[in-house]
């Protein structure tokens, strides 16, 4: 297959992007033209590596000095035998029984390391589950609405909607939504969806995450629709990189530390053994041969050759059992119980030689999102104005999870909620398009994970009306013993939203920086309530809204303590989202329905940023990923034992060095410029740099980090001598698992393609 022009689509207009690829909008591709591409580009589809045959893996697990070893044992010990049972008549089958058990030793761990082999291929295969089937497409002048994805050619016109999983690498050329949101998170690692628009990024060389005006093959469409064009099919996809990233780990699979010791081992043994039996056999001459001298020179010279026979027979049946043909079975049995007491501890092992293997880790590599943190948005403090413009009350939430029952807010209680944090309840529980469902043990987020996130909070939070408070209560207590565990019942977030009827929304664009919806509140009157950006909201506000409910104008004293707060939030890693209303409406003051008169100004998102005028500032959410609470034990644990700890991530650098501080990988205060690099940064930098950043001691960060970055510092690693152990959860970590030493997937958020690059599974 011919691989694509190399033509950065990425960072040319749309315009040059159709003349680039000779194709019109409106048009689409011919019939005859897709034809002559798929003949020049091949099929849309990852390639099948062809497998080793099943004879050429059985020969592999003979390859072993010890294997040959017992091999050689197992056949001396059948001729001993049958040459014993030829001179007696009386040996049975208890002479054949020493060779067929080492032979079936053998040959069971033959069959074991077979099944090993076939596994480690299902991970090229497994990455195909993630290609779409079909697609949209614009082919002579007509869309083909179920057109095979595999079909798809470079130039190829794509309508993406939302739910649809992207069939190939496209350039984003129009937006038919005012917004649109990816999840990429199978090559970023990281679960917060991706705003894409159309506009050019002028920079040859970015990295996937600031492609923003790309969409890959294998992620999915969260929000909003679009027209594309297709620039990269099968293996010139980014999937497709990864694809080829895996399959050549495959073939730098290094021998484990146990292996290594028992190859040399069985070099040291057959040699002692060796010099042993010629030495036994030289020592008895005397009784298979013998002669006299004269003159000086040996005469009449008698050999025996029965006698030369049993002297050998001897030498060789002393190898025989010199060579320990229980040793595999020993240490198969000593690594199977190993990793029954890991299976204690919720760690299922692929793999018998990885628990040694764990055990010899001088290097842990570690993705962050969903390894080292919860890959679930939570919120960590908001806060409110106090009774006057000058003091803030910084509120502080616990709890890790989309589970409404992890933790709770500190010194809260729901039966005195002043009238700014009813509002602030109101605002996250009604803007908001997102849901809860809990899957096993493992609560997720259905829509934006930070909408889910406030969902949480307003659970928390709980409501003001007591009757409401008893309901609430009743119901969770009675969901408790429904046969639908599934179903996460938001009570709280429920209540609000009946109270304030959504009538209206005004979606979030690039723009602004915001979302707000129109709903009627219970005295009938309407209310725009609005969350966005912190520096967007404040910059549209003219009002703030006290702890009493009293309305003030924001003065510059006020303002300048708002941002103050929202720039600390910020600093310590926090995602920061502003919330505001507005109760002056307008024309829009008794809108009810799409009939209304004023609704036509809600079909076009450019009016949007006016209606959004004249804000009244309520308060201020930090949210974030969290770190999981075993994560600082495990890295002051692996500090003492002399194991270096790396971090890397897709995620950016602020964020990514804020939690690498808290869970103790880093240093508060200390200079981290020698520590923290971006995956780019690091791979711009000469050989010997690197070597001497990673030789140096103590934790480093590795942001922005690409699956290429992430292989490429493992294989640096190996290089140096390291024995390398790599953590993840996301397909983009799986080259590197599968070229570590040993690869571990965090079981609950893993990938059916991680799990097979991996040799250890961590629930």
């Amino acid at each position: 297959m011919e691989e694509a022009s190399n033509f950065s689509a990425w960072s040319f207009s749309v315009d040059q992007c159709l003349k680039e690829y000779n194709v019109r909008l409106d048009k689409g591709l011919s019939t005859y033209e897709a034809e002559k591409r798929q003949e020049k580009y091949g099929w849309n589809e990852l390639k099948k590596e062809k497998g080793k045959p099943l004879w050429q893996l059985v020969l592999q697990q003979f390859d072993d000095v010890l294997v040959k070893v017992l091999i050689v044992a197992a056949f001396i010990s059948f001729v001993i035998a049958y040459m014993h049972g030829r001179e007696s008549t009386q040996v049975g089958f208890e002479a054949y029984v020493e060779p067929l058990v080492i032979l079936l030793i053998l040959i069971l761990n033959a069959f074991v390391g077979v099944w090993q082999e076939n596994n480690a291929e299902k991970a090229l295969e497994a990455l195909k589950e993630l290609q779409s089937e079909s697609g949209k497409v614009l082919r002579d002048g007509y869309f083909v609405p179920d057109l095979p994805a595999r079909e798809l050619v470079p130039g190829d016109i794509v309508e993406l909607r939302v739910g649809d999983k992207v069939p190939a690498d496209m350039r984003v050329l129009v937006l038919k939504t005012s917004t649109l949101r990816v999840e990429q998170s199978s090559l970023n690692g990281e679960a917060m969806p991706v705003l894409k628009s159309t506009n050019p990024i002028f920079n040859d060389d970015c990295e996937l995450q600031a492609k923003e005006n790309m969409v890959f093959a294998g992620t999915t469409v969260v929000n909003g629709n679009c027209i594309c064009m297709v620039v990269s099919t099968g293996l010139n996809t980014e999937i497709g990189t990864i694809q080829k990233q895996i399959h050549e780990a495959s073939f730098e699979d290094s021998d484990t530390p146990l292996k290594k010791k028992l190859d040399e081992f069985g070099n040291r043994l057959t040699t002692v053994i060796g010099l042993i039996c010629i030495t036994v056999w030289v020592i008895n001459y005397q009784y298979f041969l013998s002669w006299e001298y004269m003159n000086g020179w040996p005469i009449n010279i008698k050999f025996s050759f029965e006698k030369c026979t049993y002297y050998f027979k001897i030498a060789v049946a002393l190898a025989v059992a010199a060579i320990p043909e229980g040793l595999p079975a020993v240490i198969t049995t000593c690594l199977a119980l190993g990793t029954k007491k890991m299976a204690h501890k919720n760690a299922i092992v692929r793999k018998l030689p990885s628990v040694e293997t764990l055990g010899c880790t001088t290097v842990i590599c570690s993705d962050k999102t969903g390894t080292l943190t919860t890959n679930q948005m939570s919120v960590t403090e908001f806060f409110t104005l106090g009774g006057e413009t000058s003091t803030l009350r910084t509120i502080h939430v616990d709890g890790t999870t989309y589970d409404p029952k992890d933790g709770g807010i500190v010194d809260w209680n729901s039966c005195s909620m002043d009238e700014t944090c009813k509002v602030l309840a109101e605002i996250s529980a009604v803007c908001n398009d997102a849901g809860i469902y809990c899957n096993g043990r493992l609560f997720q987020a259905t829509g934006l994970p930070t909408e889910a996130a406030l969902k949480v909070l307003v659970e928390k939070m709980g409501v003001p009306d007591e009757k409401a408070r008893s309901k609430i209560r009743d119901s969770q207590l009675i969901g408790n013993y429904l046969i639908d565990c599934n179903t996460v019942r938001l009570g709280c977030c429920d209540w609000w939203t009946a109270r304030s009827k959504r009538l209206a929304t005004l979606e979030f664009d690039r723009v602004r920086k915001s979302m707000s919806v129109i709903v009627r509140e219970p005295t009938g009157s309407n209310r725009l309530l609005v969350k966005g950006a912190v520096e967007s909201l404040l910059d549209r506000s003219q009002y703030t809204q006290l702890a009493d409910g009293t309305i003030v104008q924001i003065d510059k004293p006020c303002r300048d303590l708002l941002m103050a707060k929202h720039f600390e939030m910020s600093s310590k890693g926090l995602r920061c989202l502003g919330m505001a209303y507005k109760d002056n409406l307008g024309e829009f003051s008794d809108y009810y329905s799409e009939s209304h008169p004023a609704h036509k100004k809600l079909l076009e998102p450019s009016n949007y940023s006016s209606i959004e005028r004249d804000l009244v500032f309520v308060g201020m959410v930090g949210l974030r990923d969290p770190p999981r609470g075993e994560v600082h034990n495990a890295i002051s644990d692996c500090i003492q034992a002399g194991i270096r700890v790396m971090v890397i991530t897709g995620d950016n650098k602020s964020t990514a060095e804020a939690i690498c501080k808290e869970i103790g990988l880093l240093e508060e205060g200390e200079d981290v410029r020698e520590r923290s690099f971006t995956g780019k940064e690091f791979m711009t930098l000469h050989t010997s740099q690197q070597l001497d950043i990673l030789m140096k001691p103590g934790g480093k960060v590795f942001s922005r980090a690409e699956p290429r970055h992430k292989q490429e510092i493992v294989r640096m690693l190996k290089e140096m001598g390291e024995i390398v152990a790599m953590t993840g959860d996301g397909v983009n970590d799986a080259p590197a698992l599968k070229l570590a030493d040993i690869g571990i997937a965090m079981g609950i958020t893993g990938t059916e393609v991680l799990y097979i690059s991996c040799v250890a599974i961590k629930h």
